[in-house]
């Protein structure tokens, strides 16, 4: 026991006298280096000596610089147009923080940062084409953190989570604190679903337990403006006011040349496409009477659940019915028009007038849903609509279109085919006209008039006329959809 503990004091003697002589000579480097005269300092107040915290220097090495690729945003598109960017080199980001904004032929999408740093260098100006699967910025990560080089991965518009984070789609900036963000995407809520109340349209806490309250998705209208109050029965009328003097218009003389970006562009593509399509045309009117009786009927109680029921739904639900007796008609032709697919889905399209141009979204599945579930996936489709929202998933699959034209105006239409869809629908606007009842008398109907063009080389006029009078009856009678109502 006594020469464990001699051995141990020696060791540990050992160890003090290394240290020392380390200190030593430690001491003896700084002496060399120390000036033999105290450094004076020019200032105000006279000279100052230096202290020893001068000659303590350090780097503060950032961390990699990463190269943040444009991710494949789906639908085969490979080029983009850079609208807006929302940062610029030298400014601090952290995840979930835009970074620019970016339009395809379907749609706006929004870029987000996956990491916290500092941007470097920007690879495109605005209105620039930028390229799917190349740099976009580079972004120098904080030297703590945690970087993982992800490749880009292909998402599909099911992954939410994708939505959340990296790519938001809209057509303007969603503004949200990381909280909100972070309650969103607990709850499996995309933001561009959800209508901000907050400045600036910036999405709140109080919008998304708002929207997980509802659970359908179901938009509320905004409430109506409070009415001007009354005046009183001896105030005097104030005097009208003079008209305002509009500014009279200067014709500037120039012509403005510009390239076709967007939609605008996805349109010519699309259009390209149709022209190659054999379109057959066929006309009727119907008489909505007893349809018009009915949303009547049913407008205050939708309206109580919080939805506004137009006459769109009847007119969708209608043709899901329809095209059930009808496949051809919800099916779809290969390029060069030797297979023919039939689509088990009823994806049917809503042509929408929006700023940012024709827009045609879609409800999926319409064949499962009720009249007033459509109601509430139009009122969503609407709201996203005009607020530039509307996203790929939304803009994508579509087998078969309605196009409202006369919600604008007009009876007739000449409608054109979306390929790879084979049919679409026109609908006039609803003129109240005399018409012979059944027993000969003269009475007011609600006529609407509809267009149909069809793909002449799979669909033939006997086929088109007898889905046109199916659809017809469903809508002249409204009770008969009961029966094939699931």
């Amino acid at each position: 026991m006594a020469a464990w503990t001699r051995s141990s004091f020696t060791v540990f003697r050992r160890l003090l006298t290394q240290q020392h002589r380390c200190r030593c000579f430690r001491m003896q480097q700084v002496a060399c280096l120390w000036p033999a005269q105290p450094l004076a300092v020019a200032c105000g107040r006279g000279p100052k000596t230096l202290s020893s915290r001068s000659f303590h220097t350090g780097t503060v090495s950032g961390g990699p610089v990463i190269q943040f690729k444009l991710s494949d945003i789906g639908e085969g598109i490979m080029e983009v147009t850079v609208k807006e960017w929302y940062v610029k080199e030298g400014d601090r980001v952290s995840q979930f923080d835009s970074i620019c904004e970016v339009q395809s032929d379907k749609a706006s999408v929004t870029i987000t940062s996956r990491y916290d740093g500092i941007i470097r260098k920007l690879y495109y100006e605005v209105d620039a084409t930028a390229l799917v699967g190349k740099p976009l910025v580079d972004i120098e990560t904080e030297s703590s953190s945690e970087v993982i080089q992800e490749e880009d991965v292909v998402e599909t518009p099911a992954m939410a989570h994708e939505e959340h984070t990296h790519q938001e789609i809209k057509g303007q900036k969603t503004q949200a604190t990381p909280a909100v963000r972070r309650l969103a995407m607990e709850n499996n809520i995309k933001l561009s679903e959800v209508v901000g109340t907050g400045r600036d349209g910036r999405i709140l806490k109080e919008d998304i337990l708002s929207y997980l309250a509802n659970q359908t998705g179901a938009i509320l209208p905004p409430a109506p403006a409070p009415a001007p109050p009354a005046a009183a029965p001896g105030t005097p009328a104030a005097a009208p006011k003079a008209p305002p003097t509009s500014p009279k218009p200067v014709f500037t003389g120039k012509d403005v040349t510009e390239p076709l970006k967007g939609f605008h562009k996805a349109m010519v593509k699309t259009m390209t496409a149709a022209l190659k399509i054999p379109h057959f045309g066929y006309c009727d009117e119907v008489d909505l009477s007893r349809l018009v009786a009915l949303r009547r009927d049913l407008k205050g109680a939708a309206e109580a659940r919080g939805v506004k029921l137009s006459y769109m739904p009847f007119f969708m639900k209608a043709a899901s019915l329809g095209l059930l007796h009808f496949p051809i008609l919800n099916a779809c032709v290969d390029q060069d028009c030797q297979n023919i697919t039939y689509k088990a889905s009823h994806n049917i399209g809503v042509a929408m007038d929006s700023a940012q141009g024709l827009l045609v979204p879609n409800v999926k599945n319409v064949q499962l849903l009720s009249v007033f579930q459509l109601a509430q996936e139009l009122n969503r489709l609407q709201a996203l609509g005009a607020a530039g929202q509307l996203g790929s998933a939304d803009l994508s699959g579509g087998t078969f279109t309605l196009s409202n034209i006369g919600s604008i105006g007009g009876t007739y239409a000449k409608p054109v085919i979306l390929p790879p869809e084979v049919a679409i629908g026109a609908l006039g606007k609803i003129q109240i006209l005399p018409r012979f009842d059944a027993g000969g008398q003269v009475v007011r109907a609600h006529i609407m008039n509809v267009s149909w063009s069809a793909d002449h080389r799979i669909i033939d006029g006997a086929t088109m006329c007898r889905f046109s009078n199916l659809w017809k009856e469903y809508l002249e009678n409204p009770a008969s959809m009961v029966l094939d109502l699931k």
